[in-house]
């Protein structure tokens, strides 16, 4: 060999080095980053005393948030203005956004139908025990849920901490904390939970902070701060949406405190899964239970589904405060953006009709108390900067999608929701994943659809997880 191609030879070889170096690097599981578990987010500055702010922060206050009759009369006037929508396409339902004639419908509906009973739907929602405290500087709300101790009898016994995502709220929880805290009413049910349901920071009644950085990883740390402050040492966690992201960074960066992680959204955005989930497309009867490769494939249609859908996502990612100042006060804006996710997330197939098929598998009253959650709270704009932090170059440092997540999880794929990830995905950052299922029926809004199927679900994973790690009723 020549004295050229032993050099040629050399550089190939250094150049393969650098090569299998950066993959590695890429591809290699990484140590849980340290976070701040007292980071301030108050606009005040954080106390000297520190351990003084937690002994005299630390009072849980009950609450019945409700809003003075000049406040209901004012949206009602908003909503008696005349309309001065653009009429749809002639042939068009949902396929260019929310049909505007039957946007009329719900104006309708919800100025003349559901406002005069807005008492009654005030009491629907104080149903539950509502609490607020304050968590590293931000005014924190949750429902919470105590079993006492003669229900106790015969059951077994753990708290869980239900998350929920955007546009949602804790009312999308409603039928399954029945479901979850059901005494011995139904002698069937071994189970009991203690229920602690937050409203994420800046959503609802949960305060958002004025300070950048608040990331799906330092929410984590607050709902992790919440139910050490409730005397929940361990616990289960179910979510979906940001729900499920948050979760999933509880249980990566607090093991100890996590029982096990149940998600209806489970995913690994990590480089070695994407590339796990493109090559599977060649051969999908080895990666998928039979009956089920159409929850997955082809991926064209799921690329083409997430491209259509994700416009929201960027506008929010990048200008949240924008689209913020467009609805805020526009209760006829807010209603066309948060309930046309509540029609095209549920099931794709309802942008082919007039009415979105929002009522083919919810209450009107159910989506307009969600929607009155936002309105009455101002929240919009808050909730929607927390897309913009998560993708903040601070947020992507962590890589949190590479740190393995050790605790027992289980997750339940619904057909029609946004995105699907298959079990040789998740186990690369899942390690014990204990429990997957897939659900023919349902859609993103898990818990407000399909309440029993998601509670069964849910049940079944905790029996899973009695089973193989011996965990005992607390």
């Amino acid at each position: 060999m020549g004295v050229t191609g032993k050099i040629l030879v050399l550089i190939l070889a250094i150049g393969g080095g650098l090569v299998y170096k950066n993959v590695t690097q890429l591809w290699a599981d990484l140590p849980a980053p340290k976070l701040d578990p007292q980071e301030w987010w108050g606009d005040d500055a954080q106390p000297k005393d520190y351990e003084a702010y937690l002994k005299n922060s630390s009072e849980v206050i009950g609450n019945r948030l409700s809003y003075p009759d000049k406040t209901i009369a004012d949206l009602k006037e908003r909503l008696n203005r005349t309309l001065r929508l653009t009429p749809p396409l002639e042939g068009v339902a949902f396929e260019y956004g929310f049909n505007t004639d039957y946007l009329k419908e719900i104006v309708e509906y919800w100025r003349d139908d559901y406002l005069p009973r807005w008492r009654e739907r005030e009491v629907f929602l104080w149903q539950f025990n509502h609490f607020t405290t304050d968590i590293q500087g931000l005014r924190t709300h949750f429902l919470h849920l105590m079993v006492y101790d003669d229900n106790k009898v015969g059951k077994q016994h753990y708290p869980v901490l239900l998350l929920h995502g955007w546009p949602g709220s804790v009312r999308e929880f409603y039928d399954l904390i029945h479901l979850l805290h059901q005494s011995n009413l139904d002698k069937n049910n071994k189970y009991i939970f203690n229920v602690v349901v937050p409203s994420l920071p800046g959503y609802g009644w949960s305060e958002g902070t004025s300070r950048k950085g608040l990331g799906p990883a330092q929410v984590a740390v607050m709902m992790r701060n919440l139910m050490l402050r409730l005397g929940y040492d361990k616990f289960f966690i179910q979510g979906g949406d940001w729900g499920s992201i948050i979760g999933s960074n509880i249980a990566t960066l607090y093991p100890e405190n996590v029982l096990g992680y149940h998600s209806n959204m489970c995913n690994n955005m990590s480089p070695k899964s994407l590339a796990k989930g493109l090559l599977a497309e060649f051969w999908p009867s080895l990666f998928v239970p039979s009956g089920f490769e159409d929850f997955f494939f082809p991926k064209s249609n799921e690329l083409k589904y997430l491209m259509e859908e994700s416009g929201y996502f960027h506008i929010q990612a990048t200008k949240p405060d924008t689209i913020g100042a467009a609805l805020t006060d526009n209760p006829v804006g807010l209603a066309a953006y948060i309930l046309e996710k509540f029609s095209t997330w549920t099931n794709p197939s309802y942008r082919s009709l007039p009415d979105g098929g929002l009522t083919n598998r919810y209450k009107m009253d159910a989506l307009l108390d969600n929607l009155m959650i936002y309105y009455l709270t101002n929240s919009i704009t808050t909730s929607q900067r927390l897309y913009a932090e998560q993708y903040a170059q601070s947020q992507r440092d962590l890589h949190l999608e590479r740190v393995p997540t050790r605790v027992p999880t289980g997750c339940a794929r619904f057909k029609s929701d946004i995105m699907q990830f298959l079990d040789v995905q998740l186990k690369d950052k899942y390690t014990n994943l204990v429990h997957s299922t897939y659900h023919k029926q349902g859609g993103h809004f898990a818990a407000l659809e399909v309440p029993k199927v998601l509670y069964k679900d849910f049940i079944d994973f905790v029996k899973t997880v009695e089973r193989k790690f011996k965990i005992k009723t607390l």
